[in-house]
């Protein structure tokens, strides 16, 4: 291959990444006998492997109609590309963050040169598959046409349907749809990364088998069920009926490999609102015990307020009051927050401190295990443990400090039926359906990304929640995680009348009633709101690039037999007539691996407009007119615009086949940059 190639539509470089091409490179790195002439000897391979190729018929495992057809999409390469959109973007010059609206099966096949091996962690929460959910055949020959044309975006072609039971496919139809997608987002995480999968019990068991498949069981972590309602209202009338009503949804959760346990996780946790009165016992340093409220009514500061509030009583200062004394008291907050240790509530002795006894009314510290316990006996005899507040104060989950008991939680997730009652408002985008709780969504986040830098994906991401959620998390923990968000542009059903909000505020806006929209809107809205709450001073990347999914800029090479002639002259310029040089630069990151945030530096050279990507790893130059008497001078300031950038790889440098006047003008222009030190010059 020469120095100058060209970037046609049958060049690895034009095309999304190749999974079956990288498998099979990986296969002859590991057998190499088992191939001959190129080709694999599967008798040979099987000897390769001795006895773990199972060859039975019967096999465990879920198995539907469709399924070989649903892996062979996720292995085929898409053809299309991304079109940038700064108009509708925030911030498009600096920020790391970007939305996409497209087929989310064609745009994970795009971004896996750019991506794979790179997301930290995944959420998505797809159609959960209840007979109305939005369903369309994924065309294996020409998947982008099939799209543009169900989203209404060229004439004719395919219907868009919901997924009735009736159809007689109703599980098969889902899995077909579901498959391919979680197949091509298992490529894009990290080997520490995870994903977390929302669902409800129609697809519950088979949604995990199709994990387990891809994944592997044993990257199996839990299913958490998350209290997202409660019996009340019309289900406390089906309850009384003898109805088992629905209060939890899952979220199932699979690492990528063992990598993901290398590094601590951050604790999640439940808080209460208000001070836990259990905690009224006073440890005094000398081993006696007093009580806390006689200790905070006795401090002159605290007692000052006490007594300020009408919280004494007759009695005396009851803990029962303590609650009301926090919330309007410093004094009292900074006297818990400093006798974390002396305040204590009672709790189950170890065993291990069993046949122990201490004197009723004083305290003693037992250490066994390399743990010290604090042990009493109440006047009953009873030998009790007393627990230090000091173990339990911490932050829980919404950032809010807790007077009182926080606690660990296990696969149960309880309370966020508290959220579901405000989550058709989240974002000040009013669009209920499926849409889950920011707080939900912040916690499954945190609990991933510990170093908090991580790329968060959802390539379900309806009306914008987890970007919602990362851009607030980061603003709570100063993170500085990413998101990367997909959404198809599906029409809002205006007969229903959930949706009818959400269609007159597109209409409100002047844009079209797509979901897509509101979730470029909400995070429009969020991110204003969240960078108006940050501390002046402080920087925060609310911003997102928007793309959208669409044909590629460089034309296939479609012959016409009878008219071979024709063809050649239809096809000297290989670009697709109207499209941008920013269209252009977007597809050649995207198939060249490159991150689409990547800083892009645009200079005059010669009178021609040359793009600097990743600080002189890409130069590109798509101007036209470049003529044997002009290849010397654009070709010199190239070469001393690279030279000052000094980049710490190659360097690639890619202009128009159509822009030279003539062989000999690409000849010398690839004569000169070689001699430079600039080996990878192409043409597209």
């Amino acid at each position: 291959m020469t120095e100058i190639e060209k970037l046609t539509a049958g060049h690895p470089d034009t095309q999304s990444a190749d999974i079956v091409a990288d498998n099979i490179e990986a296969l002859r790195a590991l057998f190499p006998e088992a191939f001959t002439e190129g080709k694999i000897d599967f008798e040979v391979l099987k000897q390769c492997l001795g006895g773990t190729v199972d060859e039975r018929e019967e096999k465990y495992g879920l198995n539907w109609h469709g399924k070989r057809r649903a892996r062979q999409i996720a292995l085929t390469p898409s053809t299309g590309t991304l079109l940038p959109c700064p108009e509708e973007s925030v911030d498009w010059d600096t920020t790391q963050n970007l939305m996409i609206e497209g087929d989310n099966l064609e745009v994970l096949k795009l971004l896996q040169k750019s991506y794979a091996g790179k997301v930290k962690a995944i959420y998505i929460d797809p159609p959960y598959n209840t007979g109305k959910d939005f369903v369309y055949p994924d065309n294996f020959h020409d998947s982008v046409q099939n799209y543009l044309k169900l989203t209404g975006q060229i004439e004719g072609g395919a219907k868009v349907t919901s997924n009735a039971e009736a159809s007689g496919r109703f599980h098969t139809d889902w899995l077909n749809m579901i498959y391919p997608r979680i197949k091509i987002a298992h490529s894009m995480l990290r080997a520490d990364g995870v994903i977390f999968v929302s669902i409800d019990d129609s697809e519950v068991a088979n949604l995990k088998t199709v994990l387990n498949e891809i994944f592997g069981e044993e990257n199996f972590i839990d299913t958490i069920a998350v209290e997202m309602s409660t019996t009340s209202g019309p289900k406390t009338v089906n309850a009384q009926q003898g109805t088992i009503v629905k209060n939890v949804e899952f979220v199932h959760i699979y690492r990528k490999s063992a990598e993901f346990d290398r590094v601590n996780r951050t604790p999640l946790l439940d808080g209460i609102d208000s001070y836990d009165t259990h905690y009224s016992i006073w440890m005094n340093d000398d081993g006696t015990l007093a009580s806390l409220s006689e200790k905070m009514e006795a401090d002159p500061i605290v007692g000052e307020d006490i007594a300020r509030y009408g919280l004494g009583g007759r009695g005396g200062f009851s803990v029962n009051s303590l609650n009301k004394l926090l919330s309007v008291s410093d004094s009292a907050k900074d006297f818990v927050e400093r006798n974390l240790k002396s305040i204590a509530r009672v709790d189950r002795p170890p065993v291990s401190a069993e046949g122990k006894s201490t004197p009723v009314g004083r305290w003693l510290e037992f250490e066994v295990d390399h743990r010290s316990y604090f042990l009493t006996t109440l006047a009953n005899g009873t030998l009790q443990a007393l627990m230090p507040l000091s173990l339990n104060y911490r932050m829980s989950d919404d950032y809010k400090p807790r007077f009182g008991r926080t606690v660990i939680r296990g696969d149960l997730w309880k309370g966020f039926h508290q959220d579901m009652g405000n989550v058709a408002k989240e974002g000040e985008i009013q669009f209920p359906n499926g849409k889950k709780p920011v707080r939900l969504i912040k916690q499954l986040v945190k609990w991933a990304d510990s170093a908090k830098d991580g790329l968060i994906l959802d390539f379900f991401a309806g009306s914008g929640t987890t970007g919602h959620s990362v851009m607030q998390l980061n603003s709570e923990d100063g993170g500085r995680r990413r998101f990367i968000l997909v959404q198809l542009p599906e029409v809002i059903d205006t007969t229903n009348t959930d949706q009818k909000t959400a269609a007159d505020l597109c209409d409100k806006l002047g844009k079209p009633r797509r979901i897509s929209e509101l979730t470029k809107e909400r995070l429009r809205r969020a991110g204003r709101k969240i960078s108006a709450e940050m501390p002046k001073g402080v920087e925060l990347d609310t911003g997102f690039r928007v793309l959208k999914l669409g044909t590629s800029n460089i034309t296939a090479w479609n012959p016409d037999v009878s008219d071979l002639e024709g063809t050649l002259l239809a096809n000297a310029e290989h670009l697709v007539p109207g499209r941008t040089e920013a269209d252009i630069l977007t597809e050649l990151l995207l198939k060249l691996g490159l991150d689409l945030c990547v800083p892009i530096d645009t200079k005059d050279i010669a009178g021609k407009s040359v793009h600097s990507v990743g600080a002189g790893a890409l130069i590109v130059c798509l101007s036209d007119g470049i003529t044997r008497e002009t290849v010397e001078g654009l070709a010199q300031g190239i070469i001393a615009w690279w030279q000052a950038l000094a980049p710490a790889g190659d360097t690639r440098v890619v202009f128009k086949d159509s822009a030279f006047a003539d062989d000999v003008a690409k000849t010398n222009m690839a004569a000169i940059l070689n001699q430079a030190g600039i080996k990878d010059m192409r043409s597209l």
